[in-house]
């Protein structure tokens, strides 16, 4: 696991790669229900790969309502069944609180990494996960990071770093 701790944040691809093979349920913590949200299309897109999104939004819980299909939780510990990944799309100062839910709940639910999204930094609370053996990725997208290593982004044009007329296979 690489030092989640200090900058600069660099993952080896082998590092993301694993955490999309172990990860197929993923709570999305500030997952909004306006489609031309990153939190929405990201998750979406996500859905599209095989992956199963679980919304964490309060204000959408309170109504019973549905994310992407999903039913949405107030919060993780409302979740009734296991999930191997959150993914946080709230401000840094939101994290540690999240990540104190995930460590509360790590053993009962299964969850063995911690995502934060694009520009979304606490070197402290990133410490106290992998303290308690999680997985950590800061400022990253999941989307970005899959779209990447499948080979996907080159399709739009972006300079992916991979040089191969193959799609490239994610580990499964």
């Amino acid at each position: 696991m690489p030092d989640t701790v200090t900058a600069p944040l660099v993952y080896s691809d082998k590092y993301i790669c694993e955490i999309f093979a172990r990860c197929r349920v993923i709570a999305v913590v500030g997952l909004s229900d306006n489609w031309n949200r990153p939190s929405s299309f990201a998750s979406k897109y996500m859905q599209t790969k095989g992956f199963r999104i679980i919304p964490v939004n309060p204000k959408i819980a309170a109504t019973g309502g549905e994310i992407l299909g999903e039913t949405a939780y107030a919060a993780l510990s409302d979740v009734p069944h296991r999930f191997d990944m959150v993914d946080i799309f709230r401000k840094p100062e939101a994290v540690p609180a999240i990540v104190d839910e995930a460590v509360a709940l790590k053993e009962d639910k299964g969850i063995s990494c911690i995502w934060m999204q694009l520009g979304v930094i606490h070197h402290e609370a990133a410490a106290t996960a992998a303290a308690a053996g999680f997985d950590v990725v800061m400022d990253r997208c999941v989307k970005i990071e899959y779209g990447r290593l499948c080979g996907e982004l080159a399709w739009g044009g972006i300079n992916s770093g991979i040089i191969t007329s193959r799609r490239r296979k994610l580990i499964a």
